[in-house]
């Protein structure tokens, strides 16, 4: 990197810090106790994960069984069974695993008809030799544990990908339905008529009392996504990752920048070297944004359009979150009670 770049990198970190500073949400204190961060949609998941490892309970026991409840639920349609499909209309699921005391991880990638891919991604990292496995290979591994083989494309999913197939242009042979379907209209009102390919995830880790460290992240991807397309949802390194002497960090939002820039373990190397959550995360976002180049994803005024959110704790219990622009929340279990944060943020519109 010559001198012009390192002045432009400083320049963008220094602007993500101004920018910190002046639209921070009030500081998280140390917690002694157990922690549990998710994304925002994890209310439900903080609260079962933080139960059972209140109860004594393992970590990656307690973070797989709070995803567990988005993946089987069919009204979340960014995650497991009833989870928007690709651009065929096949729900292919992808999902990573890390434990914190052992240093190993599990994914897998394009994970079609079994509904807990969170779970399976535990197996594999528990069960075999490997980190990561993908498409026919991760299915076969699955059903081979016992898991279920099941059509995952619910009735409502399947008229949302049908609105989207039939909409998509006005060359091709699909004729869009002169009425809208109530489910149609449910997923519009939920999501917005000028974001039907919303990027849905759910990130969950927690830090027990003797601080050790279990983080899982599971999807179903872009929304309409080409088939075989993997996010850094199960990427380690990327949508996850963790280090029992350090902390935790898993990512939600656009995937190919969080794989570029390497994000979640980015973050624990800021961690690393001294920064608190929140400015880890901060310098994490200023990094996917120095190294965005291609105009598409940057606005008139250079800003990377895409958001991306950090979700971090340390090793001594402080916890902080950031999103490439304001906006987003995360919800926190520690101190026995559930509590919905602001994130922190890299760009205001």
């Amino acid at each position: 990197m010559n001198r012009r770049d390192l002045l432009r990198l400083a320049a963008v970190t220094g602007a993500a810090t101004a920018l910190s500073s002046a639209h921070a949400a009030p500081k998280a204190a140390p917690v002694a106790g157990p922690l549990v961060i998710s994304s925002g949609n994890g209310v439900r998941v903080v609260a079962k994960a933080g139960e059972i490892i209140a109860g004594g309970g393992d970590p990656l026991d307690a973070v797989i069984a709070g995803v567990n409840i988005l993946e089987d639920d069919p009204d979340d349609m960014t995650v497991g069974y009833g989870g928007i499909p690709n651009e065929e209309g096949v729900v292919q699921l992808d999902a990573s695993v890390m434990d914190g005391r052992t240093m190993k991880s599990g994914a897998v990638g394009a994970l079609e008809r079994v509904r807990h891919p969170s779970r399976v991604a535990r197996l594999v990292m528990e069960r075999t030799d490997r980190a990561f496995l993908v498409g026919a290979g991760a299915l076969k591994f699955a059903v081979a544990h016992g898991f279920t083989d099941e059509n995952l494309l619910t009735p409502r999913a399947r008229k949302v990908w049908l609105h989207w197939r039939e909409t998509l242009a006005t060359h091709d042979d699909w004729n869009e339905s002169t009425v809208i379907d109530p489910d149609v209209k449910w997923f519009i009102e939920k999501y917005g008529p000028d974001n039907f390919r919303p990027q849905g995830t759910v990130h969950c880790a927690a830090r027990t009392t003797s601080g050790d460290f279990a983080g899982v992240t599971t999807t179903s991807g872009l929304f309409f996504k080409m088939p075989g397309r993997l996010g850094d949802s199960p990427v380690i390194g990327a949508g996850l990752y963790l280090d029992n002497d350090i902390g935790s960090c898993g990512s939600t939002g656009w995937g190919e920048a969080n794989i570029r820039s390497c994000g979640s373990h980015t973050v624990i190397e800021y961690l690393r070297a001294g920064k608190s959550p929140k400015d880890a995360a901060l310098e994490t976002l200023a990094r996917i944004q120095h190294i965005t180049k291609d105009t598409r994803f940057l606005d008139a005024k250079g800003r990377v359009k895409n958001n991306v959110t950090f979700y971090v704790i340390a090793k001594d219990g402080r916890v902080g979150a950031a999103s490439m622009w304001k906006g987003n929340k995360y919800q926190l279990h520690g101190g026995g009670a559930v509590k919905e944060v602001a994130c922190d943020f890299l760009h205001e519109a």
